[in-house]
């Protein structure tokens, strides 16, 4: 039986005692509690990471506009899991992409609230179905990596309540979510501004009192920064552990009174709770009753996916979004394609995963050559990168590094503050750089490599570093930095990308080259993240001057074949957690190389590769655009399948696509004196650029298919059902020749607060709903949507409630948010 635990047991459980895992606290029955990072796989706590499933990434998800699909997904990441040891996934992120440039864009749903609620809830609903719970995240008002641990996000309290608090809403009250996550940054919100940690008016005042959250309020990564407020406030677990500003801290406040013992019972009780629904609870814990025990935990799933491998290739085919297809030259047939041109720099390198914490390690990755291959093997096929995108080189090849030596590898000294040297020196591999669990009295270090180089050509050389470094190349001084690091460039993501020096080096016919690297740098102590020495070498055998001619290989070969497929899209340096993009251009010479490859062959496809909105100049001059998302380990299967039809891309954009950066309604969230001002309010994404009466380049809800659509007028309910919802029922009709998969979008129009007595405001039109079914070509078929009373209310500023105005509301049933479609007028 479990005993009566100790303030210090109960306050020691309140912060983790490792980076991913909390203390096991045997007085209570309770084992330790393991978190991994999501949301597109398992990233494991082990060393090295473990392989796991990896999925397309989170706005795909939302694409394919399918709970039972994000449902199918969802189940398959609480197996995973459960297979690797993991009781919480940090995921899913329900923030909402207020703008394109948003570092974490990808890892986010949508830039509607209803789309990312009902997304979120399915994929809720099936990982904890599992017995594995899920902490939903970043709550709240964390849109922008920004200076993203210190900004105030002053959000206007209607826009708070309709837009950015409504999917943390519905993971409380319709998902059953069995934890959240409170962000990095500060919040105006309730005459409070506080950091999300500490904020009692949005934790104990709205989301456990008001919706009554009875789970757990997880700390995001070293968010937390103060001992009273934020026990107070009602943050549940500090983590990472140990260390932190809890723990005897928050002991001595306790006996100081300044925190009453009945909130960290409260606490313990929830961590508790937390246990016992993922199974952590060897014995009676806490106060909790029998009937809490595996709280919504069915004994078998809904769904267990037998063949993860086909449900991964399933999914990318399904995401994908068809944004132009000209008189029909999608989908491919293989048996009329003689020759394939595959073309552009991530044909040859794909971009399937995000930086930042959403990394996974997956067991295999299916390249866009090789789906092809396999499903086109008759045709020739030849690949050509036609331009470089990225920033830096490649990570070296490890045989072409050694020490002074002649030793695989290169040297670390490492040495204290007095200069003397730490243990003796190591030689590490050249593949690895990051030197972790550096000792505690190592201040600095030196580090000492050589480079060499035979394959004629230009070669360029680099080495990454974080922190205060001196480098030298070949005895020439290439580098100076007095910027201190630490545990800023792991929340910056920084040092999963380092810049520093390089140098170009010419390799002539028969000639052998050094090059001879010294750099001495600090040991980078990054708190709960670990001591470590950041030296990434880097390499790529390439010459700037054969760019053109790379280029000119790539359009010959395009005018050859009967098809050329043209790949481009972003990468890690792009897209990451950590930091905001600064434009919304393809990086290098991408658009050249599709308007070269589209002028020389009539039939090109261009695939875009990318998780965020970019610009597309030569969108509506080119054949055929499917969208591809960061696709996962199955990229090139799923590729293979869209292009070819054996599975429908099916999937509708999530977010706006904008024609030109300047068209944007919000085109950053850089603070401006340390504060995020939300504008725009209730008018985000699509709302707001209706608003303002600007085109994209592809509507919110957008997306060809393989189908041929045509919509009746809607029929609406004539009063409320029981549940509180609208019936709205409309015929859909397959006028193509193939089947296909339709998806039929609700949106409403409603009354304006016209005198301004209410405080409130309505954008032109909202999304209420959506309907997704596969229909046989020239068959047509009734979809019902129960539209909920919520999407016809507005928060009333003035009455601090719900209202629903009374007026006349168009309900419209379309197929995007730009879409006339065919409407009904109701009264309420």
């Amino acid at each position: 039986m479990a005993s009566v635990p100790s303030l210090e047991e109960k306050v020691r459980l309140l912060t983790g005692e490792t980076s991913f895992t909390s203390y096991a606290t045997p007085s209570l029955g309770l084992e330790a509690i393991t978190f991994s990072d999501g949301p597109i796989g398992i990233r494991g706590i082990a060393e090295p990471a473990p392989t796991a499933a990896q999925l397309p990434n989170p706005s795909a998800v939302a694409a394919a506009w399918d709970r039972e699909f994000t449902a199918r997904l969802g189940a398959l990441i609480g197996q995973e899991a459960k297979r690797l040891g993991v009781d919480v996934v940090l995921a899913p992120v329900v923030n909402l992409q207020r703008t394109p440039v948003g570092g974490r864009h990808f890892e986010m749903y949508s830039e509607d609230p209803v789309l990312t609620a009902d997304t979120m809830v399915a994929f809720v609903r099936a990982v904890q179905a599992e017995g594995v719970g899920v902490c939903v995240k970043h709550f709240v008002g964390n849109e922008s990596e920004t200076e993203r641990t210190e900004y105030v996000a002053r959000i206007p309290e209607q826009a708070l309540r309709e837009v950015y608090l409504a999917p943390f809403e519905s993971a409380v009250k319709r998902a059953g979510a069995w934890s959240v996550m409170a962000a990095y940054n500060r919040v105006e919100a309730g005459g409070e501004i506080a950091q999300a940690t500490d904020h009692g008016f949005l934790i104990n005042g709205v989301l456990k009192g008001e919706w009554g959250f009875d789970g757990v309020v997880v700390s995001d990564w070293l968010a937390t920064k103060t001992t009273v407020e934020a026990a107070l406030g009602g943050l549940d677990l500090v983590m990472p552990g140990p260390g932190g500003p809890w723990e005897q801290k928050l002991l001595a406040a306790v006996a100081a009174g300044e925190v009453p013992e009945s909130v960290i019972d409260d606490k313990v009780v929830r961590i508790a709770r937390l246990a016992q629904r993922v199974g952590k609870a060897t014995d009676a814990a806490g106060e909790l009753s029998a009937g809490e025990k595996g709280l919504d935990t069915p004994a078998e799933p809904a769904t267990r996916p037998s063949d993860v491998s086909a449900l991964l290739r399933e999914a990318v085919a399904q995401a994908s979004v068809v944004l132009r297809n000209e008189n029909a030259m999608l989908p491919l047939d293989p048996g009329s394609v003689a020759s394939i041109a595959l073309i552009g720099p991530n044909a040859v390198e794909p971009f399937v995963q995000g930086g930042g914490s959403a990394f996974v390690n997956a067991p295999y990755l299916v390249t866009p050559e090789d789906g092809l291959r396999e499903a086109f093997p008759e045709a020739e096929l030849t690949m050509h990168r036609g331009v470089s995108s990225r920033r830096f080189a490649h990570p070296i090849d490890p045989e072409l590094v050694t020490t002074a030596d002649g030793e695989p590898g290169y040297t670390l000294e490492l040495l204290d503050a007095d200069g003397d040297l730490v243990g003796d020196p190591l030689v590490v591999p050249a593949s690895e750089g990051w030197n972790r669990g550096v000792a505690d009295d190592a201040r600095s270090a030196v580090v000492t490599a050589r480079v060499t180089l035979s394959t004629p050509g230009a070669h360029r050389v680099e080495a990454g570093l974080s922190g205060i470094h001196t480098a030298w190349f070949d005895g020439e001084l290439v580098s100076e930095s007095d910027e201190f690091a630490d545990a800023n460039v792991i929340l910056d993501s920084s040092a999963n990308h380092p810049i520093g020096p390089s140098t170009v080096v010419e390799v002539a016919d028969g000639e052998t080259k050094v090059v001879e690297i010294r750099v001495e740098c600090q040991v980078v102590d990054a708190a709960a993240y670990g001591r470590f020495v950041r030296f990434e070498l880097r390499h790529d055998a390439e010459a700037q001057s054969d760019a053109d001619a790379e280029l000119e290989a790539a359009v010959s070969a395009a005018s050859a074949a009967d098809v050329a497929i043209v790949i481009v899209g972003t990468n890690e340096e792009v897209e990451s957690e950590g930091w905001d993009r600064q434009r919304l251009a393809l990086p290098g010479r991408q658009d050249e190389l599709v308007a070269r490859v589209a002028a020389a062959n009539p039939r090109t496809v261009v695939v875009v590769n990318a998780g965020e909105p970019v610009i597309l100049p030569w969108l509506d001059e080119v054949p055929a655009v499917l969208w591809w998302w960061l696709p996962g380990q199955e990229a090139g299967h799923g590729l293979a399948d869209a292009l070819t039809g054996a599975v429908e891309p099916s999937g509708r954009l999530p977010w706006t696509l904008p024609a030109t950066e300047a068209d944007v309604p919000v085109p950053d969230a850089v603070p401006v004196d340390g504060v995020v001002e939300y504008t725009e309010g209730v008018h985000v994404g699509y709302r707001g650029w209706e608003r303002l009466g600007r085109v994209p380049a592809r509507p919110f809800g957008f997306g060809l298919g393989y189908g041929t659509w045509r919509l009746g007028i809607p029929i609406a309910a004539e009063e409320w059902s029981p549940d509180d919802t609208l019936p709205v029922t409309v015929a859909l009709t397959n006028d193509g020749e193939r089947d296909a998969r339709g998806v039929v979008q609700f949106y409403l129009s409603g009354p304006t607060d016209v005198d301004g007595d209410g405080g409130w405001d309505r954008p032109k039109r909202w999304l209420a709903g959506y309907a997704a079914q596969d229909v046989l070509a020239g068959r047509v078929v009734a979809l019902t949507l129960r539209i909920p009373r919520r999407a016809f209310e507005v928060w009333s500023v003035a009455a601090q409630r719900w209202v629903l105005p009374s007026g006349e509301y168009t309900i419209r049933a379309a197929s995007d948010a730009r879409d006339p479609g065919q409407t009904v007028t109701i009264a309420l």
